[in-house]
């Protein structure tokens, strides 16, 4: 018997009981600079993420250029215990932070020479992103690699109208029969680095998983990183327990989802388990000269204003300057992550998701002062 869910949304990755409008990164409509006035310290702002029982945690870690790193931590691991929140070696589901890198994993082969960025995703995957219905318009010649990378493709999001049953459906499949948006303006959709994974699978001989170890998460030293295996529910390793609701049992309202998701699910667009201190050494090692050679206007409700898409990273204006940052959220667990020109990097997260938008202004605050050193 197939097993109804509710309507999931995998958008930054958001991965939760949400609105469409999550399909993107669910970020303040105001630049990060904006997020608060007052010289509010970063404990401060993770105390009042905490003070929401639905964020029953907050940790907040930045990697200084020259690799010393400061913890900031708010909260409890687990609801119940009084067990203090758990460090920046904690694992959690980092959502859509796994797309910066895969976008890392595709400039690693386009410097081999096995993919030309500017050329249509036709070459590497042929006749497989051809659209049909109200999809007819989608051609995968006129596609290229870098409108994927940028969100710029015209494909559609497929989170928001999927049935989601077991079997869970061919994702790829029912984008490829919606209306796409308008080729060549920033539109966010997990489609796009749905298909960027299949291209790496296709011109390596291996899987996206094993690509991305080998090029990216070994020589970045992300030891503590790593895609689930088919059907893996929990957590390796330390971590705090995180809080939602189950999109599989929804009637069930909040609980203790720690080893309840499938994370593998989700694949290249929010598939990875990480820690914070390896997403801040990925910031320290990404190619961000080339992750952000070609800019995009965003302007896409829920995103900082005045932000600009590159390869899985958005630049912005932060309260000491330009910074760079993704983020992702899915039931029982929100994060945004990110650096400065400077080469400091910073990562916060919360054990819930921030659907709301005064808890993400929370969050952003928390972000921006952390990387900011307030």
């Amino acid at each position: 018997m197939k097993k109804t869910m509710t309507a999931v949304v995998a958008g930054a990755l958001v991965l939760a009981v949400a609105s469409p409008a999550l399909a993107a990164p669910a970020l303040a409509n105001t630049a990060l600079a904006n997020t608060g006035s007052s010289p509010t310290s970063l404990q401060s702002r993770l105390d009042r993420l905490t003070a929401d029982p639905a964020l029953p945690g907050a940790l907040a870690t930045v990697r200084e250029r020259g690799g010393a790193e400061s913890v900031t931590r708010s909260g409890t691991a687990e609801v119940g215990t009084g067990k203090p929140m758990i460090g920046a070696e904690g694992r959690f589901r980092i959502a859509s932070m796994s797309k910066p890198i895969i976008a890392a994993t595709v400039l690693a082969l386009a410097e081999r020479g096995k993919i030309d960025l500017d050329a249509p995703i036709e070459r590497y995957l042929p006749g497989v992103v051809r659209g049909t219905g109200e999809g007819a318009a989608i051609d995968g010649r006129k596609i290229t690699v870098r409108m994927l990378l940028q969100q710029t493709s015209g494909l559609r999001e497929f989170t928001d109208v999927v049935e989601w049953v077991e079997p869970m459906p061919d994702f790829l499949k029912v984008a490829l029969a919606r209306k796409p948006t308008r080729r060549g303006e920033f539109a966010y959709a997990n489609t796009n680095y749905l298909v960027a994974g299949m291209l790496v699978a296709e011109v390596t001989g291996r899987t996206y998983q094993q690509a991305s170890r080998d090029l990216v998460l070994v020589p970045y030293g992300m030891r503590d990183t790593y895609w689930p295996e088919k059907g893996e529910m929990g957590l390796r390793g330390p971590h705090a327990h995180t809080y939602g609701v189950n999109p599989a049992r929804p009637e069930d309202g909040p609980v203790d989802l720690t080893d309840q998701l499938p994370t593998e699910l989700f694949g290249p667009s929010g598939g990875l388990v990480s820690t914070p201190s390896d997403l801040n050494r990925f910031w320290s090692r990404a190619p961000l000269p080339d992750m952000t050679r070609t800019l995009t206007p965003i302007k896409q409700e829920g995103w900082p204003k005045g932000a600009r898409y590159g390869f899985a990273v958005a630049r912005t204006s932060t309260s000491c300057g330009t910074g760079w940052f993704h983020g992702g959220d899915m039931p029982g667990a929100s994060v945004i992550s990110g650096r400065d020109r400077a080469g400091r990097t910073a990562t916060v997260y919360v054990t819930g998701l921030t659907a709301a938008p005064k808890q993400r202004e929370k969050l952003l605050a928390a972000f921006d002062s952390a990387l900011c050193g307030r």
